[in-house]
């Protein structure tokens, strides 16, 4: 089933209805929270990070999703995507790093968050591509990470920023 992207179908679906749903989330905390969110350097650029979490998933179910595209084509799809996804994390996460005042002191967690889900992408279209090593099953840890670390980070923004 790890190398099989229609067994996947059900697993995607819900992970994109998902991923949506969290997304807009982080919208209505930004909007919220604006005024405190620009307030402090950095905070910009931990939304946007905390965005690109939310819709990394969303971009993989739909590469998952398309039909009848040879494993080789996905495998690639997924490797270009997981590089762009750890250029993008590592951007944000720079320019949060970069900020004088910042309240995100979390270097480690960052490093980790950029490790676990865009190396959990580029091991699925690796492992996809090569036919062992477990394939699609590595989607499940970087979306479960990927939406746990997101709703921590939207949780700052949402209710740790008024403190």
């Amino acid at each position: 089933m790890g190398y099989d992207a229609g067994a996947w179908a059900d697993f995607c679906a819900a992970v994109m209805g998902t991923s949506g749903a969290l997304s807009g989330l982080l919208i209505v905390a930004v909007t919220i929270n604006i005024e405190r969110i620009l307030a402090y350097p950095g905070l910009s650029a931990r939304a946007a990070a905390t965005l690109i979490l939310f819709a990394a998933p969303l971009v993989l179910c739909a590469l998952v999703l398309a039909p009848g595209q040879p494993r080789g084509a996905l495998a690639a799809e997924l490797l270009a995507t997981g590089a762009v996804l750890g250029w993008a994390l590592t951007a944000a996460h720079a320019r949060a790093a970069r900020a004088p005042d910042r309240r995100d002191r979390s270097r480690h967690l960052r490093t980790a968050t950029t490790l676990l889900c865009a190396g959990g992408v580029l091991l699925a279209g690796a492992t996809l591509a090569a036919g062992w090593g477990g394939g699609l099953y590595w989607l499940l840890p970087t979306v479960l990470g990927a939406f746990v670390l997101g709703l921590l980070a939207t949780w700052v923004l949402l209710v740790e920023i008024l403190r």
